[in-house]
């Protein structure tokens, strides 16, 4: 947990990746913005949106693609408004930086913040797995929650190694601490392929315990 002496400011922010203090290590994934996904694969080079958070009272509003910024924002977001208790997933439709996500989701459950997907709202594989870090996690009617298998720097999928391959355990481990089945995992790699999205049903979702509703 963060130790955080002074009050929070009370003005509303935007958190953007110019704020940060440390690197990580950086492992190109293959993602889908949505105007991509319904047709197919896209692969991202650096011209997308990064993630900012909007804050406002005990909520942060989370939009843009997950990368290497991630923990460093997470950290300024919780050092500067400790009142925060949830993060609101508008549109988070993945990552390009899996290894720094996961970082950055620990952060978010190791100080007990919740997270919600509104009515309107979209959450895709990394943004799907920074919702997992929620200890609350919610999702209105209509919020969209997608899954594919990963693909690794050389083009091979998750989904074709097989299950005692070393590369599974990071994801394991991670589903493992939210507290998520580790059954969840291997259905993301057959779900789809990592150029298609597959959007989870109502009954998918409590089954893998995506939400805790």
């Amino acid at each position: 947990m963060l130790n955080i002496a002074a009050p929070p400011p009370k003005l509303d922010i935007i958190i953007s990746p110019n704020q940060g203090f440390w690197s990580m290590y950086k492992k190109i994934a293959c993602l889908s913005f949505v105007m991509f996904i319904m047709a197919g694969c896209s692969s991202y080079s650096r011209d997308y949106d990064s993630v900012e958070f909007t804050v406002s009272g005990e909520t942060a509003l989370m939009i843009g693609i997950i990368d290497s910024d991630i923990p460093d924002q997470v950290i300024a977001l919780l050092e500067d408004y400790p009142q925060i208790t949830t993060i609101v997933m508008q549109d988070v439709e993945g990552s390009v930086d899996d290894e720094a996500n996961l970082i950055a989701a620990r952060y978010i459950r190791e100080n007990g913040l919740n997270t919600h997907i509104p009515e309107d709202g979209l959450v895709a594989s990394g943004g799907t797995d920074f919702f997992l870090s929620g200890v609350k996690r919610t999702a209105s009617p209509g919020a969209k929650i997608g899954i594919h298998s990963w693909v690794d720097d050389q083009g091979t999928e998750g989904a074709l190694l097989s299950k005692n391959d070393s590369a599974h355990k990071t994801y394991l481990d991670y589903y493992g601490l939210m507290g998520i089945p580790a059954e969840f995992y291997w259905f993301t790699l057959e779900a789809a392929p990592s150029e298609e999205i597959h959007w989870m049903t109502i009954d998918e979702q409590q089954l893998y315990k995506i939400t805790t509703h």
